[in-house]
């Protein structure tokens, strides 16, 4: 008897070290692997469900690369906006100066 159990837990452990956990390097590859599964078992899976799911995922992590691209050059958007308000406001007073003569610009 206790070398069957003895035989058992080899023959468990052994397999384990064989062949290993199961591990994706990635969220893609886990639902691929998933997807694989269930159409090999011939289990029945909404596959819009999994396209929706992975849908929003793709959405969520551009939406936070745009936002971190944004913050990352406001100094630059808002430089590029000031600049304009001032030649605007430059351009502004430049044709309040003006009497009778008007420039191209004041037109």
């Amino acid at each position: 008897m206790m070398i069957l159990q003895n035989f058992l837990m080899l023959l468990i452990i052994s397999t384990l070290l064989v062949s290993g956990f199961a591990r994706a390097d990635s969220y893609s590859e886990a639902v691929a692997g998933h997807v694989i599964t269930q159409k090999v078992q011939n289990n029945d899976m909404d596959h819009s469900a999994v396209a929706n799911a992975e849908l929003n995922r793709q959405m969520h992590q551009l939406s936070l690369e745009i936002l971190a691209v944004v913050f990352n050059n406001m100094p630059t958007i808002l430089d590029g906006i000031s600049a304009q308000m001032r030649l605007e406001a430059d351009k502004m007073y430049k044709c309040s100066l003006q009497d009778d003569y008007k420039n191209k610009e004041c037109e």
